[in-house]
């Protein structure tokens, strides 16, 4: 039946966790681009064998509907798989894990990288010199210190104030938020809860 496979592109990215993205189905992309150009074909096919325009216009329709149906299914899959890049940018920053990485198609690593460098220089035009880092504090900060606990065994940790704090796993420590929430987003650090 039409359509089918554009559906089951849909179904697979719907399955998926909303915090990661399946890998780029570009065997799944081509059969859906294959069914249109065979559509679009048997449309012509179906004007020449009418010349005289006695079109069967129902035949035509549903193919036509297809088609744009198709369209509109592949433009949803690849926003979603857009929108969910955007949101990992904004959750984890601009290096994305080798595991995102490999199931992503090559335009969506040009478009995540082209993302990155907008918002780095928009971040540069707000607020001083140095601009307005927005990832920082996505929620309101209680306090300025935080407490977090290393996950990783990740070494040497340069504060503001100069100091070196080595990172072990398991320790706990008390940063300034600007420090660790970075840390925190790529996974090195987990806010301790009281």
């Amino acid at each position: 039946m039409y359509c089918d496979k554009v559906i089951e592109l849909l179904k697979e990215l719907e399955r998926s966790r909303e915090d990661t993205i399946p890998p780029y189905n570009n065997d799944g992309i081509n059969q859906v681009l294959s069914e249109m150009k065979t559509l679009d074909t048997e449309i012509i096919d179906i004007v020449r064998k009418n010349e005289k325009g006695n079109w069967p216009t129902n035949a035509i329709r549903l193919r036509r509907a297809a088609i744009e149906r198709n369209k509109r299914c592949l433009m949803t899959y690849i926003w979603t798989r857009l929108q969910r890049l955007k949101e990992m940018r904004w959750e984890i920053g601009a290096i994305l894990p080798s595991d995102v990485r490999q199931n992503l198609s090559q335009s969506e690593i040009e478009w995540f990288n082209n993302y990155c460098k907008s918002l780095v220089s928009y971040m540069k035009t707000i607020g001083s010199d140095t601009g307005l880092n927005l990832i920082e504090d996505t929620k309101p900060p209680k306090s300025l210190y935080t407490e977090v606990r290393s996950l990783v065994d990740a070494g040497k940790l340069e504060l503001e104030s100069g100091e070196v704090l080595i990172l072990r796993k398991n320790s706990q420590y008390m940063l300034s938020r600007s420090q660790a929430e970075p840390l925190i987003r790529q996974g090195v650090l987990e806010q301790v809860k009281h």
